[in-house]
């Protein structure tokens, strides 16, 4: 029997209202939801490595407790040089300070002698030790930061460590072959999977990348090596930020035939390493409308911050997931054209085995 329309438009209204409320709930213990969140994409990722050194004859806390410690030093490797590279920028301030005042004092000459007022760019008014000192004072919530991953870290661990009952217990509710079952495992399949593929790709454009401001003699290279990698999360986004101060270091030390060779070596790397080699490492396509990309990446940042921005692709499969389960909302994922995900092409490279080596 059809609803009346007076009740359909209340009903549309309520669920609006409630989604509001949620979104509100969650902008208020943003720092929560974004911890538990990344400690269950966390635990999707490193599952297959504790399940295959439990095949090795290790127990589930011993599998768990070796995959941790492996993680946390990789994470430790990369604060250690992160740290090192910002130490020795700033140490170095002073010499950057010169480089500057000569570039602005060409350009301001380069502007003097076509008739234009050079005032705005007095190398005096440009302090690049002020600026170095202001981003270390930027990272003042750097302990912050640690404690939000330490707390990741140990959510982490008790999930793995929890794993197997969790997944006997939801087989048994939902019935080892539900519908629902069966979603929510392609749907992590393809969390895995994009986080495994966005991590490789990354790690070589990092390493490409920072090997080239090496190569070239740019300041801080190892550093925005390590940004690129990391940066590279973002959609869209994360690399040409990331580009942004490797591309003022060459200019700085190098002029505008530095400039020039960054860009240069950016748009290779990008049509390389964002093409061919993730098109190669990628078990299937994550095709997903840009338009719904840069909205995710906006929306998740605005809602959880930095660690939204970062895993704005994996909330957003998640989400999908929620609508595509539900029969009431089933229609968002038709309308933005995503339902595909769940299709029998999807189930068909979700039996795939993970990214192509």
């Amino acid at each position: 029997m059809a609803l009346p329309d007076e009740f359909r438009i209340e009903r549309a209204l309520l669920i609006i209202a409630l989604v509001f409320i949620i979104v509100i709930a969650v902008k208020v213990t943003s720092y929560l939801v974004s911890l538990i969140l990344m400690a269950i994409i966390l635990s999707m990722l490193v599952l297959p490595a504790v399940n295959w050194l439990k095949t090795k004859g290790l127990s589930n806390f011993s599998a768990v407790l070796l995959v941790t410690i492996i993680a946390v030093l990789i994470i430790l490797g990369g604060i250690f040089m992160t740290v090192l590279s910002l130490n020795s920028l700033v140490s170095d301030a002073p010499m950057y300070q010169q480089e500057l005042n000569t570039r602005l004092t060409d350009i301001s000459a380069l502007l003097v002698s076509v008739g234009f007022s050079s005032d705005a760019l007095n190398p005096s008014s440009f302090d690049i030790g002020d600026m170095l000192r202001y981003a270390v004072s930027g990272a003042a919530s750097f302990a912050e930061g640690i404690m939000f991953l330490f707390f990741v870290a140990v959510t982490t661990f008790f999930i793995l460590l929890d794993s197997p009952r969790l997944f006997t217990q939801i087989e048994s509710t939902l019935g080892r072959d539900a519908d629902a079952l069966r979603k929510y495992t392609r749907m992590s399949g393809y969390v895995i999977d994009f986080i495994v593929v966005r991590t490789e790709t990354n790690f070589i454009h990092g390493l490409l990348f920072g090997g080239f401001l090496g190569i070239m003699g740019v300041h801080g290279a190892v550093l925005w090596g390590v940004l690129t990698f990391l940066l590279g999360y973002i959609p869209y986004f994360g690399l040409i930020i990331a580009a942004v101060p490797a591309l003022f270091f060459a200019w700085l030390q190098f002029g505008i035939p530095g400039a020039i060779a960054v860009i240069v070596a950016i748009c290779i790397l990008n049509l390389v390493v964002e093409n061919p080699v993730y098109s190669f490492l990628a078990a299937r396509k994550f095709e997903m409308p840009a338009l719904i990309v840069i909205l995710s990446v906006i929306f998740w940042g605005w809602l959880l911050g930095l660690v939204g921005m970062f895993f704005a692709i994996p909330f957003t499969l998640m989400l999908l997931l929620i609508f595509e389960s539900c029969d009431e909302l089933r229609w968002i994922n038709t309308t933005m054209g995503v339902g595909r995900l769940f299709g029998e092409k999807g189930q068909k490279t979700a039996d795939e085995a993970g990214p192509e080596k």
